[in-house]
């Protein structure tokens, strides 16, 4: 099916596990956390970079508090996550590094990812680390944020993060092989174009230590389809099934599949919102050079090539790029501010450092950031 080769192409994925995989009863499972350590470790060697989006933390510390079941409290389940996320965090760095694999932790909030500069920091912060051929593990800062823990949602959180890196795929490890017929538990329907249609199915249970029913992944399945990613949801490591990342890359029939509609381009609604729905907040004029470098070769705004910046706008911005005859060229997202930008411009990027005392990125609007006319 076309719709299955698409997750083999994959080259950037962000995988979701959930607390009822990695901590059933609220024990964390050594040998299921130890599984998905090696499938990562085998994708990436095949070329895939990953991003996870853990559960666990709250599952992986009520017991140590002296609970014996999963918290209801706001209070004791920010306790729990304080001490069961560097728990987690420990395990999954002692494990990745039999494969000499580098972990970091990021935790996030809902306000960074509706905060644009805060986004643009938390996106270059990951798509850095992954460079650097790091494992980011994300997960909700439970600790201290209040409406996170009451959503109890890292379904939607990975979809956003799909969306933050540019993923090419969405892996969601579950409890389930997928989402099964209404009545029907002997096998997941393999595709399913419509999640309106898909919810008839969903019963909307959690399990005793997640927090999040099949409906909140289908939430998670709109949210990444917003973002041009399409999804999977297959069930985590087991003994029958140790390397599930493994199946979906070599696209065996494995789980349940949300593709894109037919004909959308991964890239294609952020590419649309840059250049047609959103609102350019400024202008910035570039010499010859970079006009020539952004049309013909297709890359990124360098401060070198900048002459000159036209209204106050803030860093992740969208701007107009002209030419030296204020043709328009391209529009794109601002690394920098309208300040800043006065200030680098003509610069090259190891001057930046110099100009304004620190450097956010070499770029001025990176080429995946902007849509040439």
């Amino acid at each position: 099916m076309p719709d299955r080769a698409q997750p083999a192409a994959a080259r950037r994925i962000v995988v979701k596990v959930g607390s009822a995989v990695l901590a059933p009863g609220g024990v964390l499972d050594n040998a299921a956390i130890a599984r998905l350590t090696a499938d990562i470790a085998a994708s990436r060697a095949r070329g895939v970079s990953v991003v996870l989006v853990s559960s666990g933390a709250v599952a992986a510390g009520f017991r140590t508090l002296g609970l014996t079941e999963m918290p209801r409290s706001i209070r004791d389940k920010q306790a729990a996550a304080a001490v069961g996320q560097p728990a987690l965090v420990h395990r999954y760095a002692e494990l990745f590094a039999r494969d000499e694999i580098t972990v970091a932790q990021v935790l996030l909030t809902g306000d960074v990812l509706d905060h644009r500069s805060r986004f643009l920091n938390a996106r270059h912060t990951l798509t850095t680390l992954l460079d650097r051929g790091v494992v980011p593990i994300v997960n909700e800062n439970d600790s201290v944020t209040h409406d996170e823990i009451k959503l109890g949602d890292n379904d939607r959180l990975s979809a956003l993060v799909s969306g933050l890196v540019g993923a090419d795929l969405l892996v969601i490890l579950s409890s389930v092989d997928g989402l099964y017929e209404a009545g029907d538990p002997s096998r997941p329907i393999a595709s399913v174009a419509d999640t309106a249609n898909a919810r008839a199915h969903v019963t909307g249970d959690a399990s005793s230590t997640g927090t999040g029913g099949f409906a909140t992944k289908l939430d998670a399945v709109d949210i990444a389809r917003a973002h041009s990613v399409p999804t999977i949801i297959t069930r985590g490591p087991t003994d029958a099934t140790p390397a599930p990342l493994a199946a979906v890359l070599d696209a065996q029939p494995v789980g349940t599949h949300f593709p894109l509609p037919e004909g959308a381009s991964q890239r294609a609604a952020r590419k649309n919102w840059i250049g047609h729905a959103a609102v350019a907040r400024g202008r910035i004029h570039v010499d010859a050079g970079a006009a020539r470098a952004l049309t013909q070769r297709g890359a990124s705004l360098l401060p070198k090539g900048i002459t000159r910046v036209e209204g106050a706008f803030d860093a992740g911005a969208v701007v107009d790029v002209l030419d030296d005859a204020a043709r328009p060229l391209a529009r794109g997202l601002t690394n920098y501010s309208s300040t800043d930008l006065a200030r680098i411009a003509g610069k090259r990027s190891d001057e930046i450092e110099a100009a304004l005392g620190y450097t956010y990125a070499d770029e001025a609007v990176h080429r995946d950031d902007m849509v040439v006319h």
